[in-house]
């Protein structure tokens, strides 16, 4: 089992504003549409309601500490430990690749957890109320590297955890 984070941000570790994205990069959509597809996902609640509905063709964990709350089409639990024993317990039907794609409080909860982060880097600094921690390099190196300048100059960044 590996768990990932697969995350979009700004230089200074923007990822969100006002309960979106704060761009529109049609290859990084696709990027992580591809990269996510058939799999696993453990989000927040409030990236769940950003998206809007459950992401098809994938398993949809929301994480919340509201006890009644309801995501339609997505199986609701109260901590990131618990989202992934219900992905372990789906590992055959989504493969064995967890992604957590946000927000900003489950990605810092679960820095401690993951083996992988997809990053794509955008080279600017962008206003927004959510941020993605900074890249521990003494525990992380990178292993990929792409870079990309339409609509706006980014690096698809890949993350391994060090042995």
């Amino acid at each position: 089992m590996m768990i990932s984070h697969i995350v979009a941000a700004a230089k200074n570790g923007t990822i969100g504003a006002d309960g979106g994205l704060p761009w529109d990069i049609p290859e990084d959509m696709k990027f992580f549409r591809d990269t996510t597809k058939g799999k696993a996902l453990i989000m927040g609640r409030k990236t769940f309601e950003s998206v809007g509905h459950p992401l098809p063709k994938r398993l949809n964990v929301v994480v919340t500490r509201q006890p009644d709350y309801i995501a339609k089409g997505a199986i609701v639990v109260p901590s990131i430990e618990e989202a992934i024993e219900v992905c372990k317990k789906h590992i055959d039907e989504y493969g064995e690749e967890i992604f957590i794609i946000g927000g900003g409080e489950i990605y810092k909860q679960s820095m401690n957890l993951v083996d992988r982060i997809y990053l794509t880097r955008i080279h600017q600094d962008v206003i927004g109320d959510t941020k993605y921690p900074e890249v521990d390099e003494d525990l992380f190196e990178l292993v990929n590297s792409l870079e990309r300048s339409e609509p706006v100059a980014f690096t698809f960044l890949t993350y391994e955890r060090k042995k």
